[in-house]
């Protein structure tokens, strides 16, 4: 048994074909087959039921490629202790992110970061945090930037910053007529929000403290906050946005947004590694960068800490 096998059981486990592992392990598919087969000849059991279409892992295949990941994890972190001892940062960087804050978050900080740091190579995916904080907890992600508290076990949260959450009204709205709103202001019937499976919709339901209300004309929750800003462009209702969205908003649009009154209602946003992660200093040369290229306002609100963090009640 080597560790070249356990790579190509993980490899195969995680796609689920033979063709595209052998391509992600940079090897020939014979060369990766001939070695599994060689493994499960070795350990005499199948360790993948190659009849199913995708292919799956036996009972005792699932055991032993998690025992594998568990190994490989470990090997890495004896290099990365060897590097980090070198005060080396270099190497492939994997970041997991929540899609309401990849397309406001990430061209701030990556250039920057890159510039600064050009031996590493980041490999950055859109994740919903259920499936972010399981791959962390694998070892399949270096580093997850997304919304805490998680509390979960297995898991160091280092917080980053906290934004803000602004009401985006449509024409014609009444909460026009107020300058600033408060929390008790929010009513549920003309709310758009995320659909199932995004944090963020857990967050906009904890600041309303109300369930979504489906007594309207049609119901429509969509994946992105994009799509929710544009129904309230075309006077459906309101939605409430995180304050890095903003960016996106047109200035002749600002005359629809609404703050809220201190303490405002906010999320904040650390990176998550695994507790045994090791790149100590590459995480905190991360958040200093993302920091760095926020707006003022949210460095000055985060420095202060004057915001309402809000209480994951779940992990979806």
């Amino acid at each position: 048994m080597t560790l070249t096998q356990l790579e190509y059981i993980v490899a195969l486990d995680t796609h689920r074909h033979f063709v595209t592992a052998s391509e992600k392990c940079f090897v020939t598919q014979p060369t990766l087959s001939m070695q599994i087969q060689k493994l499960e000849k070795e350990l005499d059991v199948l360790l993948f039921d190659r009849k199913k279409q995708p292919l799956e892992p036996t009972p005792v295949g699932r055991e032993l490629i998690r025992r594998a990941r568990q190994v490989l994890r470990e090997v890495q972190e004896m290099r990365d202790f060897v590097k980090n001892e070198k005060e080396i940062l270099a190497g492939e960087l994997k970041i997991g992110i929540i899609p309401t804050l990849a397309p406001y978050l990430i061209p701030l900080f990556l250039s920057g970061f890159l510039k600064k740091h050009p031996p590493i190579r980041p490999v950055i995916e859109e994740l919903q945090t259920e499936d972010l904080v399981h791959r962390l907890l694998e070892g399949r992600l270096d580093i997850g930037l997304l919304v805490t508290p998680l509390e979960e076990k297995g898991l160091e949260e280092i917080p980053v910053f906290e934004e803000t959450f602004v009401a985006y009204l449509s024409e014609g709205h009444p909460l026009l007529a107020k300058r600033e709103l408060v929390l008790t202001d929010l009513e549920a019937h003309d709310l758009w929000i995320l659909n199932e499976g995004h944090c963020f919709r857990n967050q906009i339901l904890q600041i309303c403290q109300k369930q979504p209300n489906h007594e309207r004309a049609f119901v429509y929750e969509s994946g992105t906050l994009d799509t929710l800003r544009k129904m309230v462009e075309q006077r459906f209702g309101y939605t409430l946005l995180p304050q890095l969205a903003l960016q996106d908003i047109h200035p002749d649009r600002w005359e629809f947004l609404r703050y809220f009154e201190e303490p405002q209602p906010a999320r904040q946003i650390s990176l998550v590694v695994h507790e045994r992660f090791l790149k100590r200093r590459l995480v905190e040369s991360l958040r200093e960068e993302i920091f760095a290229q926020l707006p003022e306002t949210i460095r000055k609100r985060s420095l202060r800490q004057q915001l309402v963090p809000l209480r994951m009640k779940s992990k979806a």
